[in-house]
């Protein structure tokens, strides 16, 4: 599955949830994750999307491990099938 598609199928699952999924882009600070997830009760979350099996760089682990050393869920997405557990845990954190 491609990447995009991927990512309209978070979008979509987010939204169906009463949230969204704005795609993040940082001018200036490379490897951020793709989308910022924002869920009701101020809930939230990156997600990193990548096409089934692909790994992220070693600019975007370090921005990860950036990222949860300050205390934020990071989440690396490569199936569609992973995206109702990943909304869960962000939704139950």
């Amino acid at each position: 599955m491609r990447e995009k598609t991927l990512e309209r199928k978070l979008t979509e699952a987010v939204k169906s949830m009463g949230g969204i999924a704005p795609k993040f882009i940082s001018p200036g600070f490379d490897g951020m994750p793709d989308r910022l997830v924002l869920l009701p009760d101020g809930k939230c979350g990156f997600v990193e999307v990548k096409r089934q099996g692909e790994k992220p760089r070693p600019l975007q682990e370090s921005r990860h491990g950036m990222l949860r050393r300050l205390g934020y869920k990071v989440y690396v997405l490569d199936h569609s099938e992973q995206i109702g557990g990943v909304l869960r845990e962000i939704s139950t954190s």
